[in-house]
């Protein structure tokens, strides 16, 4: 199915959801591979955040808060257990904080969570504001975190319509400061991910997540850069379907990926 909030590639075998947060700058279409790398039993289903894509014309995040209500607004019924929630970089924030807002809430979260090459929001952060950087100095800042194509950055049309949202994403990671709740962060089994030559965030940075969140289940180190779930797409898929599989009841259905 398809709507304003998401894109899913639907299976008839399917006994999970899999809700996708793409880093900043990123859109659904960040996942469109994904389907032919998880088994059939996984329906995959890419957040769409306003800013990108069909949305354009709408004014992009700046703020976590308002946005955790818009997407729990957004995907409304389509939360329906059980179901995972995966991010990366900022994508990895919003999924907690949205996961986080379920739990407090009392209303039904995810079965897991997986946080991508994203440090632990309680850490103190060191830096300029790149998002208030003149153009030039901005984009530098983008290329410097690969994972953005150069045509792209180089189109100066595709760039008028894509630097307003990069910006606000930038924004939006900057803004954000967690705030202690009393009681556990989550209920579910936390799964993290970080880069083996991430130079943004450091493995150190991903670790901390055990500081803050009690149900911290794994950690792996992956090939590649802030932008490891492109080098190493196979791995992280195979590891998380492996996670998902060992939460179904007794029967399990098999981790591998179908083949044709």
């Amino acid at each position: 199915m398809e709507s304003k909030w998401i894109y899913s590639w639907d299976s008839p075998a399917s006994r999970m959801r899999l809700f996708c947060f793409p880093y900043a700058g990123g859109s659904a279409t960040a996942f469109s591979a994904w389907p032919a790398d998880l088994p059939e039993w996984i329906t995959v289903s890419a957040v769409e955040l306003p800013g990108r894509r069909l949305r354009r014309k709408e004014p992009p995040a700046r703020r976590m808060a308002p946005l955790v209500t818009a997407v729990i607004d957004g995907l409304g019924a389509e939360l329906r257990p059980p179901y995972a929630f995966f991010g990366h970089s900022l994508g990895a924030l919003v999924a907690f904080e949205v996961a986080r807002e379920l739990h407090h809430t009392g209303r039904p979260g995810p079965t897991a969570l997986f946080l991508s090459g994203a440090g632990a929001p309680h850490l103190p952060r060191t830096g300029a504001r790149t998002s208030q950087l003149p153009d030039d100095a901005f984009l530098a800042e983008v290329r410097a975190y690969g994972g953005t194509h150069e045509a792209l950055l180089a189109d100066p049309e595709i760039l008028r319509l894509f630097l307003p949202t990069l910006r606000a994403d930038f924004e939006l990671f900057e803004t954000y400061v967690y705030e202690h709740r009393p009681g556990p962060a989550l209920d579910c089994p936390v799964h993290l991910f970080a880069g083996e030559r991430d130079e943004r965030v450091d493995q150190a940075r991903v670790a901390a997540w055990r500081d803050l969140v009690p149900t911290v289940a794994s950690a792996r180190v992956l090939p590649g850069g802030h932008f490891f779930p492109h080098d190493s797409r196979a791995r992280l898929t195979a590891a998380i379907a492996a996670e998902l599989a060992a939460l179904l009841p007794p029967g399990r259905p098999s981790a591998a990926p179908v083949t044709p």
